[in-house]
């Protein structure tokens, strides 16, 4: 269906083009059988005490302002992801700052964490019940001098209304916000944060966003902060300001994050490291270049137990949804296996 607007669609600017499609899903009127798939109990996990339905989630980024979340569990997405929320609606950098690599399949953008702010967006969630499993990414504005605090603010605004909270600390649109790689300033951050739920008295499960440029010895230190400091899950990863080299379209050398198909093999990697070195005490959530079965087959194989996608859908539409499921579901029939959580690491 998608394959017959497309061409018309990608005439459009890239960020009129999400706009639109942010206003007509308010509109979203499709039945949820419609993206139903057969056998899908083989794609059922249970994780930090949620059942979700399949392991195929909407990235952050598509749903910034938390606007279409529950017409996007339509689609068949076993959990959605939106954000990344601000304390200050933020207008961020100017435009343009989304640029369409058609050829690559891959998307860069600058955006700058654009959203519209904490007060706004809880009333929002408030009046919108979730009809599914819902992430919240929170992110520091841009004209904060603490980062620490926002993410504070972030937890305390949203540990009721969200089934998990995304920390970001990986957007390369962000001035500083890389630096919470480094040993000392994350756990800095994850002691105020686990200080804050204890306040809270809430168990809400913390992500922790990670750059995928990265080296070896940050994702080991990584790896031990997070085990050391009750991360429950590790989201791997976010888009990449560097790995340019093999691209065609002349827009590639655009200021931003680089997302799509060539961060499939990137991201896949410095899932495995991660995987080898958690050793299955946190769970791996695996992004980039998601728009298939089999890739979607191989993040899990590399280890992660739940993956997300967003410019797969922006290239291949909805129903890349349902297409995914199918797929996946083929792979693990070949397999003979009846659970894909049969497979997670067993690429390594």
């Amino acid at each position: 269906m998608f394959s017959f607007i497309r061409p018309t669609f990608f005439k459009i600017n890239p960020e009129l083009a999400h706009d639109l499609a942010i206003k007509s899903l308010k509109f979203n009127y499709l039945p949820k059988s419609f993206f139903k798939v057969e056998n899908e109990a083989m794609l059922e996990i249970s994780l930090f005490n949620k059942k979700f339905p399949n392991p195929i989630g909407l990235a952050a980024g598509f749903d910034k302002s938390a606007e279409v979340y529950n017409s996007i569990f339509k689609f068949g997405f076993g959990f959605v992801e939106v954000g990344t929320i601000t304390p200050l609606k933020q207008y961020g950098n100017p435009k343009p700052r989304i640029f369409r690599l058609e050829k690559d399949e891959a998307l860069i953008n600058r955006l700058g964490f654009n959203n519209d702010g904490y007060e706004i967006i809880k009333k929002r969630i408030l009046k919108n019940k979730k009809k599914g499993i819902l992430g919240i990414n929170i992110g520091p504005n841009k004209q904060t001098k603490n980062q620490e605090d926002d993410f504070i603010l972030g937890l305390k605004n949203f540990n009721n209304l969200a089934d998990y909270i995304t920390i970001n600390i990986s957007s390369p649109n962000t001035e500083n916000l890389r630096d919470f790689h480094e040993g000392k300033k994350l756990i800095e951050l994850l002691k105020i944060i686990n200080e804050e739920k204890k306040k809270k008295n809430t168990t809400i499960p913390i992500m922790l966003k990670i750059s995928p440029d990265i080296n070896d010895s940050t994702i080991d230190e990584i790896s031990e902060i997070a085990i050391d400091n009750s991360i429950t899950a590790l989201i791997l990863t976010n888009t990449t300001n560097t790995n340019r080299n093999n691209l065609i379209e002349l827009q590639k050398n655009e200021i931003g994050g680089l997302s799509g198909k060539p961060l499939e093999d990137i991201s896949n990697n410095i899932i495995k490291k991660f995987y080898k070195k958690l050793s299955g005490k946190i769970i791996i959530i695996g992004v980039g270049g998601v728009d298939s079965g089999k890739s979607a087959y191989n993040k899990i194989i590399s280890g992660a137990s739940l993956v997300q996608l967003y410019t797969g859908m922006i290239f291949k539409g909805p129903e890349v949804v349902k297409n995914i499921k199918k797929d996946l579901i083929n792979h693990l029939k070949n397999d003979g296996v009846k659970n894909f959580k049969e497979i997670i690491g067993q690429g390594i």
